[in-house]
């Protein structure tokens, strides 16, 4: 299919227009053809989020020596020499094995328009099970990144990093964004809009205009006040057994994570290259005209690395009638070479926010099932969620979601009746 303007595809006066599509759009252009399936076959409606695509798993993956980018020339070129096994996904899926690259061609394949891009993020639960994914697309030059104008496959990296993974053809890994002009707003503009509806929260009250850290998006802080035990999180544990990521809420966490306690003062010490799962101290709110995008942050000195990117939905912690105060994330972090010593609201992770097309006609936590509703823990739907130390104060603790994860809650953890989807 020739590349088209995005105008022949979004309706006359569409070349004008600046933002992420929304769920209604990415439906019309899967429609036109700009997304379409190897073999043809329909892209599964609950694939289609509120703000992104989930992308899914083809048949077969490639076991790879190293790593690599295409550069110049198309991906299955590159890769020729680099394979070292090919993997079945079909039927009962295949092991993938830790710290081993692999790169699995995704079902879904684009014709994007000349002024449309794409950029993809790993799912939150495959962040959270500590596997690391990135889209790779022929003749490019960076992962994740989908130049405009790109006709051709798609591809994923895979490298389980702590725990051997079961995956399966058909499994979502990682999501799509579709987008059309400048859709990142500046400082200036977040400022601007955190005035006119908060996008952080601290308890029930909107995070001060000067008590925002601003540099090219917002940044987040750790809580690490933690439960009434003191537990603020979870570390991987060595060896573990395999963890199939087919299951949900199946899996007994122990022989995979161990709880991490503060230290007096509120703080811990991470060990180098060990992987942690933390949380936020800030709530997130995000109006139906934005999304945002979790950005991984690495301090000048090196040594820390906070969060593997994702997105968040229009409507994350978002409720119109303001009955909670938002929804805190899930983050995830690593040491680098040395043991690094991190304290409570110590800002750790940054949010990068853009505008929407238009706001989609499904917000997350509206009418979207989700493995995820009433979460109260960081780690991902593949764990059965473990009970929550008793406060003796009789307040329930306050939900806990990730990055792509929205569970419209009120702040003491109450169900709504509104229904969100599968992160």
């Amino acid at each position: 299919m020739p590349a088209t303007r995005s105008i022949d595809v979004l309706g006359e006066g569409s070349s004008a227009l600046v933002g992420v599509l929304p769920n209604q759009l990415l439906e019309q252009v899967i429609g036109s053809g700009v997304i379409t399936t190897l073999d043809g076959s329909d892209i599964p409606t609950e694939n289609v989020q509120p703000a992104s695509l989930d992308l899914r798993l083809g048949p077969v993956a490639y076991r790879l020596r190293c790593s690599f980018l295409p550069d110049r020339y198309p991906v299955e070129r590159r890769m020729a020499d680099l394979v070292m096994g090919e993997l079945d996904l079909t039927s009962g899926g295949a092991v993938l094995d830790k710290t081993r690259p692999y790169l699995i061609p995704l079902k879904e394949q684009l014709h994007l328009p000349l002024d449309m891009r794409a950029r993809a993020n790993p799912k939150s639960s495959t962040g959270r099970a500590d596997v690391f994914t990135r889209v790779i697309s022929d003749r490019s030059y960076a992962f994740d990144e989908v130049a405009p104008g790109y006709q051709g496959r798609l591809y994923l990296e895979v490298v389980p990093l702590s725990f051997a993974v079961t995956v399966r053809e058909d499994l979502s890994l990682n999501q799509l964004r579709l987008s059309v002009g400048r859709v990142r707003l500046t400082d200036t503009e977040l400022r601007n809009c955190h005035r006119d509806h908060p996008l952080l929260m601290q308890g029930d009250t909107p995070v001060a205009d000067d008590a925002l850290a601003v540099s090219n998006g917002l940044f987040l802080g750790l809580n690490l006040r933690g439960d009434k035990a003191g537990r603020v999180g979870y570390r991987a544990r060595a060896n573990a057994p395999l963890l199939d990521l087919t299951k949900v809420r199946e899996i007994e966490p122990a022989p995979y994570w161990e709880p991490v306690y503060k230290e007096p003062g509120d703080r811990i010490v991470l060990e180098p290259r060990d992987f942690y799962l933390l949380m936020s101290d800030e709530a997130v709110t995000i109006p139906p005209t934005l999304a945002a995008e979790m950005t991984a942050y690495d301090p000048t000195s090196g040594e820390l690395r906070t969060h593997y990117a994702g997105f968040f939905d229009p409507g994350f912690g978002y409720d119109v009638q303001r009955s909670f105060a938002g929804s805190t994330a899930a983050l995830e972090v690593r040491a680098h070479d040395v043991a690094f010593m991190i304290e409570h609201r110590q800002r750790v992770c940054k949010l990068t926010f853009e505008r929407m097309l238009e706001a989609p006609t499904h917000l997350y936590g509206q009418s979207i099932a989700s493995n995820y509703q009433g979460q109260s823990d960081t780690l991902g739907k593949h764990f059965a969620v473990p009970e929550p130390v008793p406060d003796p104060t009789g307040r329930r603790p306050r939900t806990v979601v990730a990055k792509d994860q929205l569970e419209l809650l009120d702040v003491d953890g109450e169900r709504r009746g509104i229904r969100s989807r599968e992160g």
